[in-house]
């Protein structure tokens, strides 16, 4: 084990490496992590001295926060590797800056930019030989941050954990996508914390998501939490309506997460020509839609799965299947989105940075 400082972060290197273990062809998504992590503790104020060190568990205080009040953040983006052996991150600018609204809007102190993205790009160079070439290869980049502080009052911390972990991944299938839209459960509320990349979020998305698979459906459409007419979001992702030749989707709002993918593909489509209106979508606009055969695609779109088609919706224990159509939306755009963070295709937008 080796020890270097590099812009400040101290390099702590992994005596071995785990890379000869990893079945690359056979990943399951993020359960596989890198030789190494990168980790920054929040005391006394102010931020620590940054480490690179080698991936292990870490010792906490039962006490710690995170545990009793749910003070956690975090965010999903990818790097990928073109044929030259380069690594290109996604519009990390945008995943740090909604990193840093999650944070404010749980009580947490903002990462310094320095902090966030030369850890991440060091990281990134350390462990670049488990980044894949290919279209639909990548690596997951997970950062997180957790209340560490101990005590069991109820008020916010003032210890706090930023880590960055990677996970290699490969193209994602999930398979066809069926979802219940929801008539009780919410997953946020006007006032609450649905905007943030909060940690609690997804927790309270689970019980009602366990109850739709038991019915035979993979996901739930949320609708907003007064009226349960709007639709909202699909399972972890933004969602996307195509009625006739318009694309729609539903503005974000203190309960809809601003979803990097979703705001990427609405300028895509919009540059390619395509329709879009950002409104409120409302529920018996969609059943309609599906009853005349005006509604032609459903997809959800996030970091995983870029875009993954709905093949059908449930709505009061009625159920609409999607006919499939050739030349999607779906496909189209996710097409041309994954082109461009592989460096298959030129990047008009300037939305793709280099790890140097």
């Amino acid at each position: 084990m080796s020890t270097t400082q590099t812009s400040k972060i101290e390099i702590i290197k992994s005596a071995t490496t785990k890379i000869n273990e990893v079945d690359f062809d056979n990943l399951s998504f993020g359960a596989v992590f890198t030789d190494h992590l990168f980790e920054c503790d929040f005391k006394d104020g102010q931020w620590q001295n940054p480490v690179i060190k080698p991936y292990a568990p870490i010792l906490m205080d039962p006490s710690s926060k995170v545990f009793h009040y749910g003070q956690a953040i975090f965010e999903g983006m990818k790097a990928y590797k073109d044929d030259n052996n380069d690594v290109w991150l996604f519009r990390p600018d945008e995943n740090y800056k909604r990193f840093n609204n999650s944070a404010v809007r749980m009580a947490m102190p903002e990462v310094p930019e320095s902090v966030f993205m030369d850890g991440l790009n060091e990281l990134l160079k350390l462990d670049k030989d488990w980044i894949q070439r290919g279209n639909g290869a990548s690596m997951y980049i997970r950062p997180f941050m957790i209340a560490t502080g101990p005590g069991v009052i109820a008020n916010p911390s003032d210890e706090y954990k930023f880590m960055i972990l990677l996970s290699p991944a490969k193209a994602y299938y999930g398979g066809e996508v069926k979802v219940i839209i929801a008539e009780h459960y919410s997953r946020a509320a006007n006032g609450g914390i649905g905007a943030a990349k909060a940690a609690g979020n997804y927790a309270a998305q689970f019980y009602p998501t366990n109850l739709a698979n038991k019915d035979g459906f993979q996901q739930v459409i949320w609708t907003d939490d007064a009226t349960h007419t709007k639709l909202e979001e699909a399972g972890t992702m933004n969602v996307f309506f195509r009625i006739n030749d318009t694309l729609l989707t539903a503005p974000t709002s203190e309960r809809i997460l601003d979803g990097i993918t979703r705001k990427s593909l609405i300028e895509m489509a919009k540059k390619e020509g395509l329709n879009v209106e950002v409104r409120p979508v409302i529920v018996s606009e969609l059943v309609e839609a599906a009853k005349n055969g005006s509604l032609k695609e459903i997809f959800g779109a996030g970091t995983a799965a870029v875009i993954s088609v709905i093949k059908g919706f449930s709505y009061k224990e009625e159920y609409y299947e999607m006919t499939p159509i050739e030349n999607s939306y779906a496909s189209f755009l996710k097409e041309k989105l994954t082109s461009l963070q592989n460096k298959l295709s030129e990047d008009t937008f300037g939305w793709t940075v280099k790890v140097q």
